[in-house]
């Protein structure tokens, strides 16, 4: 197969981030409606996920400006669409087509993977209108038509596969949201299951076990015509079941755990600011330029380290703080 095929299905780690972002919410909201309002639920949503969204916007703006502030294929774009498409990109609306400033058709072309992020906020709103609402026996209904529907959509689309959401295009922003629907709710679902069976906690590395077999999962090839059945089987079966064993697992050292704390804390700020540097690496590539050295694997370990730390720095020095002072507020 072609090169980009031969891990065709990193993109899955968005319905993995989905499906664990529903189990948690799930977690650690079920059991608060009685002492919390929708307001107040909202309100805890954007001071957990809005500080690093604009960072991301501004780091997404810094590297388009840097590459010359032109679309891929080199047209030349006003101030006033790039200002706009930022503002919007401030409050997680996405750009129009007319604003499409990269020229990628995506929704949100300063730093793509916010699209996810804007399902996330709608799955928040789902959730506390309507979700949180229904019975374990109606919230299994829900799932089992959001995967009808998911599978639907992939099976009728022009890739045959689940990976759309990302663009402003009508149809990839349906996609978008059918893997909102089925995974968001399908990781409450697990975790209404999860607390009431109370599973007894698993020894062992149980989160180097789970990133592995996270890792293989998202490493499969293309498959061609089996690929929807084996995104499906992922998204259905695979990632549950990760989560599942995952929430049963428990730090065996100090050391462990806050390695694993670290861990989990980095995830958001460097999910939130990788892309950008994906655009600078494109742009290299198409002007056969290796900053960091002629080795192939050079530059893409330069940005993996660049990445890690400047999250680190968001994480540390302005995410929890301002995640604090919030909170005050």
């Amino acid at each position: 197969g072609a090169p980009e095929q031969q891990m065709f299905h990193g993109f899955l780690a968005v319905d993995f981030f989905l499906v664990l972002s529903g189990f948690v919410m799930g977690y650690a909201y079920d059991d608060k409606w009685s002492s919390m309002s929708v307001g107040g639920f909202f309100r805890r949503r954007l001071i957990r996920l809005h500080p690093m969204i604009v960072i991301g916007v501004l780091v997404g703006l810094a590297v388009f400006i840097c590459q010359g502030a032109e679309r891929w294929d080199g047209t030349q774009i006003t101030a006033s669409a790039v200002m706009l498409t930022t503002l919007l990109a401030l409050f997680l609306l996405p750009s129009p087509t007319s604003l499409d400033v990269r020229g990628n058709t995506e929704m949100f072309p300063l730093n793509g993977p916010h699209w996810s992020l804007f399902f996330e906020y709608i799955g928040s709103i789902l959730y506390a209108l309507t979700i949180r609402r229904l019975s374990t026996r109606w919230l299994k209904v829900w799932v089992a038509v959001a995967a009808a529907a998911l599978f639907a959509n992939g099976y009728l689309g022009p890739d045959g596969n689940i990976a759309s959401g990302w663009s402003s295009q009508p149809m990839n922003m349906l996609g978008g949201f059918l893997r909102m629907a089925f995974a968001y709710p399908a990781g409450m679902l697990l975790s209404r299951i999860f607390r009431e069976r109370k599973p007894a906690a698993l020894k062992g590395p149980v989160f180097l076990y789970c990133a592995v077999a996270l890792i293989l999962l998202l490493s499969v090839p293309s498959l061609g015509g089996a690929k929807l059945y084996y995104e499906l089987f992922c998204v259905a079966v695979g990632f549950p079941a990760i989560i599942w064993f995952g929430a049963r697992g428990k730090a065996l050292t100090v050391t462990a755990e806050r390695v694993i704390s670290y861990i989990g804390a980095l995830s958001y700020p460097l999910y939130a600011i990788h892309y950008p540097f994906i655009y600078l690496y494109i742009g290299w590539i198409n002007k056969g330029i290796q900053p960091f050295g002629s080795q192939p694997w050079a530059t893409p370990a330069a940005i993996y380290v660049i990445c890690v730390a400047l999250a680190t720095l968001c994480l540390y020095f302005y995410d929890l703080p301002v995640r604090r002072w919030l909170s005050k507020k």
